[in-house]
């Protein structure tokens, strides 16, 4: 069994050394729909458990079978609260590899959701991850095609563009995307996200510039929760609830509500199959290691639409949309007369697969999927990179790449350490 557990991780290191230099390739077998209980109950493996994970335990038509953290007292206290003879893991791959498991939830730092991901669609397993898809555009590029290889269902847990109240806008997005495809704002057009159109920041994702080496917590397998990013000396202020703060897991506050808030508008604006063309970062310099904040980030498409990430707040008078011949604020207020009437007369929007357990059991894509989901995670990535390098960069949304730009490039896949993997 041990003979046999080091061969399946050694050939798991094999295949995530290839994905940091980017020439993985996935196999092309399809291991079939997945293990459905007598009570058409399916089954979840959540990888990752201090924070989110937890969260997700009690999600209807769905049971806890199986556990993995690499924090020793997360594992322990989760299963106790679960009960019930709970499967408990270390490493993500032994979890994975359970025949009973139907769906992998991830719901670890960014930096380990595109390696599990493909590991998990390798395994025939469904995936139900946690926002940003992915930590970088690469990693989302490799994701997609597991995916799609191995005929995998994926849901990105961020439901903005199809259910609940859109933050500040008093409504959910089906009204905004009636308002858009009917033409009444004209094109193209504007969108601000900032505290004043109902979207906050949360400026308090920032790392810190000094941090002081510690001893690592006996709990804690530091090396392993590392993983695919480079070594730093342990600190507190990198791990669990804070981790946000440094470029190698994360991307502060935009990382955190980036997808939240960027998804629904590439649902709305019907740009799901494309990205910018050029984004430009107005924000002091970057450091090197801890993430800082920005005063505005924009992204241009083709068309002349723009998303304007503002993070300085400075308009008092901000609309949400400003299309040419019309506006809409916060709280779907609008310059235009008799807006929600006039809307009501509209067709909705066309149907979309909101319940992930349909997904699952009719093999229907999810409303937001490996797909359409990377396409928001690009523009968080975009983002990142822009305020990493701090200058504008100009995109090709069709090879998904920057033009003329090779440290632009580079970050786009940046290599992996392999000890942990």
């Amino acid at each position: 069994m041990q003979s046999s557990q080091n061969k399946g991780r050694r050939r798991f290191l094999k295949q995530a050394a290839a994905i940091g230099t980017g020439f993985f390739i996935v196999p092309r077998h399809v291991l079939g729909r997945g293990y459905l209980a007598p009570s058409d109950q399916l089954t979840k493996g959540i990888i990752g458990v201090g924070g989110m994970g937890r969260g997700h335990i009690p999600y209807a038509g769905t049971r806890v079978v199986a556990i993995c953290d690499v924090d020793r007292n997360h594992l322990t206290e989760v299963a106790n609260s679960i009960g019930g003879g709970i499967k408990t893991f270390h490493d993500h791959r032994e979890l994975i590899a359970l025949p009973e498991v139907d769906i992998v939830h991830i719901a670890t730092p960014p930096h380990w959701h595109g390696l599990i991901a493909i590991d998990a669609a390798n395994a025939g397993k469904d995936i139900w991850c946690e926002k940003p898809m992915t930590r970088t555009i690469g990693e989302g590029k490799r994701v997609i095609e597991a995916v799609r290889q191995n005929q995998r269902m994926f849901r990105l847990n961020t439901w903005f563009r199809f259910e609940d109240n859109f933050y500040g806008m008093n409504t959910t997005v089906k009204p905004i995307k009636k308002l858009v495809d009917s033409g009444m704002l004209g094109w193209p057009l504007t969108v601000t996200v900032s505290k004043t159109t109902g979207f906050d920041w949360k400026f308090y994702w920032v790392g810190k510039t000094k941090l002081e080496t510690m001893p690592v917590p006996p709990e804690l397998d530091y090396d392993r929760w590392l993983g695919p990013a480079p070594f730093k000396p342990y600190n507190p202020h990198r791990v669990h609830q804070t981790f946000r703060g440094y470029w190698d897991y994360d991307g502060g506050g935009l990382g955190d509500m980036g997808q939240h808030y960027i998804d629904p508008i590439q649902y709305f604006l019907g740009k799901d199959h494309t990205s910018p063309i050029l984004v430009e970062p107005d924000a002091e310099q970057q450091n090197w290691d801890a993430v800082g904040t920005f005063r505005k980030i924009t992204f241009t498409y083709e068309d002349g639409c723009k998303i304007i990430l503002d993070g300085e707040d400075k308009d008092p008078d901000a609309a949400y949309i400003v299309g040419p011949k019309g506006k809409l604020f916060a709280g779907f207020r609008s310059d235009i007369p008799n807006l929600r009437e006039r809307l009501a007369l509209l067709p909705d929007p066309e149907p979309q697969v909101t319940n992930f357990l349909d997904s699952v059991k009719h093999r229907t894509p999810f409303a937001l999927n490996e797909q359409n989901g990377f396409r928001s995670c690009t523009i968080i990535n975009m983002g990142k990179i822009a305020l990493q390098l701090g200058r504008p960069l100009r995109f090709d949304p069709v090879n998904q790449v920057f033009i003329e730009d090779t440290e632009a490039n580079y970050l786009i896949n940046p290599p992996m350490r392999t000890k942990q993997l």
